[in-house]
């Protein structure tokens, strides 16, 4: 292989690793900014214990080398929020039998309910969901077509989804932008596979917000009295 070639290559990936290192640089400083002007505390340090304090979420259970970063943590509308960037590692062998370190990132917002919860899991339908329905192991079907089509929803108490997924919250669902969510007895997540932005960020926090907020007066009622 020629050595131009060779040294090509080389300046390629160095100027990529520059741009990349710039373009972290630049969006840690836009989340820095953002955290402040909201109240929130911020730190770039790996965390590796977030898994823990939140055990019933899948999403931070995959992989190896897991750990949080760009964290995010105080205070919004009353509400207690984490929001952060998540790491981890998966690994394949290729055709030679050598050991390949896959790294994967995505960013995440956990807001804390005011009144306790059960587990629920929402999020959009996609092919192969398809195909299990097609078997019999589908999910929850609700009274919109357009958002069973559109959404896949599991809960070990399928009352508890529909009080929680009544029309106005599958309406809000249908408009707002697509996020996985999740429930356990006191916190709801939103992600998905991507790294947010500021905006993405806030639209997460407002989208868990929307579907507290939508929670029926006899849902709320009856979820403080079982508290």
């Amino acid at each position: 292989m020629p050595v131009v070639f060779i040294a090509a290559v080389i300046i390629i990936f160095i100027i990529l690793a520059i741009f990349g290192a710039r373009q972290a640089a630049k969006r840690r400083q836009a989340l820095l900014a953002w955290a402040g002007s909201k109240g929130l505390s911020f730190t770039e340090s790996k965390n590796g214990h977030v898994e823990d304090q939140f055990p019933e979420f899948g999403c931070l259970k995959q992989g190896s080398d897991r750990y949080a970063y760009n964290m995010m943590e105080g205070d919004w509308s009353g509400k207690r929020i984490l929001a952060f960037d998540y790491h981890y590692e998966t690994h394949s062998r290729d055709s030679k039998g050598r050991t390949q370190t896959h790294h994967h990132h995505f960013s995440a917002a956990i807001l804390r309910s005011v009144i306790p919860l059960k587990p629920l899991f929402i999020r959009p339908e996609g092919f192969f969901d398809k195909i299990t329905e097609f078997f019999g192991m589908d999910d929850i079907d609700f009274e919109s077509a357009e958002f069973s089509r559109k959404f896949y929803v599991k809960a070990e108490d399928r009352r508890w989804a529909y009080d929680v997924i009544h029309t106005r919250t599958m309406e809000f669902l249908l408009e707002m932008p697509r996020f996985t969510i999740q429930f356990d007895r006191s916190h709801a997540i939103a992600y998905d596979d991507s790294t947010f932005d500021v905006q993405k960020f806030e639209t997460a926090v407002q989208l868990i917000e929307g579907i507290f907020d939508r929670f029926p007066d006899y849902l709320v009622k009856q979820l403080k009295e079982e508290g």
